[in-house]
């Protein structure tokens, strides 16, 4: 490390002076549980980490055996310090309460501790996403204080373990990324201040699901697939990594946006991904960067959530794709969207001319 760069220990320190200290002290532990879980990733199938194990967290999905490993890293690094009142995580049906033996603070901390885990054992990206919210008092949390709108959140970020581990988080003040120099252990700073750009044209989404998908997200993504063809006049291109942290992660280095849409596959589920610790700690970050994050509907830091667990469709990304969607979507819902011609269905239109009832 070069003497006089930010570290992340000084950068959240001195952002975090007027609440005494305790928010950085939390980040800290947070950053720390980030090295753990970057070392166990980086050994992979060396520490026999790789491969599934016979049991389903809450959401009934298959755990891999580093699921249940980086939850318990975050765990341990967090518990003790005197910061938390509670923690919530996908790999853990309710609320963790902070054992007895150590003192307890006022805030909340919930997290994914490693979004993307199918994809460990083809070596692919994944990462561990957080979010931090305070109570007014200290001492143990009740579930009623995690059903909370991002909105109210004081931090957000995530960590990927790709070629480099890297830590993006906002404070509330700009979108901040840092990489982990292994020689010294320390998280440097080396992306202040990442902004968004407005335009792109670039998009990620799963398209195995576009039969299930609703009439709006059908008919923006077939727009950019005719490209310089069709109405939107250029050429698109499009990605998908299946890891959530990845998706952002480019969208924040050089733009884009990324889709995970209401559809109906399975109509028990109004969206894919979790709000508490997915949907709303990127939304902040990525509004932080100057983009926008929406249900397609509004933004997804307003959404009230009425379950630990709860799932909501996710678009974000540079700014004017997010609002060209959610005119789609209005359009649809009002009725009133124009009728198009589709390159891949040239008999019939996605939307119907006459009015809806």
């Amino acid at each position: 490390m070069q003497f006089g760069r930010t570290t992340l220990s000084k950068f959240v320190i001195e952002q975090t002076r007027a609440q005494h200290g305790e928010l950085g002290a939390l980040l800290i532990d947070v950053a720390a549980a980030v090295k753990t879980i970057s070392a166990m990733v980086a050994k992979g199938a060396l520490a026999g980490h790789h491969g599934a194990l016979d049991s389903t967290n809450v959401q009934g999905e298959v755990q891999k055996k580093l699921d249940v490993l980086t939850n318990e890293a975050i765990l341990r690094h967090c518990e003790w310090g005197g910061q938390l009142a509670g923690m919530a995580s996908e790999e853990m049906d309710d609320p963790y309460r902070i054992p007895e033996q150590y003192p307890r603070g006022r805030y909340l901390l919930v997290f994914d501790p490693l979004d993307g885990s199918s994809n460990s054992d083809v070596n692919v990206s994944v990462g561990t996403i957080f979010s931090i919210f305070a109570r007014s008092t200290a001492g143990h949390a009740e579930l009623d204080d995690y059903l909370r709108p991002g909105a109210e959140q004081l931090v957000a970020g995530y960590a990927i373990y790709g070629p480099s581990t890297m830590m993006v988080l906002t404070l509330g003040t700009g979108t901040h990324g840092f990489t982990l120099d292994r020689e010294s252990g320390n998280f440097i700073l080396t992306h202040a201040d990442i902004r968004v750009p407005a335009d792109t044209n670039e998009f990620a989404i799963n398209t195995s699901n576009e039969r299930f998908w609703e009439p709006p997200v059908q008919r923006y993504v077939t727009e950019c697939k005719a490209g310089k063809t069709g109405v939107r006049g250029t050429d698109f291109n499009m990605r998908w990594i299946a890891s959530m942290v990845a998706e952002v992660h480019r969208i924040l280095m050089r733009g884009g946006i990324f889709m995970y849409p209401k559809d109906s596959k399975d109509p028990s589920k109004p969206g894919r991904l979790r709000l508490l610790y997915e949907a709303n700690p990127m939304a902040m970050l990525i509004e932080q960067a100057g983009g926008a994050a929406s249900t397609g509907r509004g933004r997804i830091v307003d959404v009230q959530p009425n379950a630990l667990h709860q799932r909501v469709p996710v678009i974000l990304g540079s700014k004017n794709e997010v609002e060209r969607l959610e005119r789609y979507h209005r359009d649809f819902d009002d009725g009133s969207d124009r009728p198009f011609v589709s390159p891949l269905f040239a008999e019939r239109s996605l939307f119907r001319d006459e009015p809806r009832t």
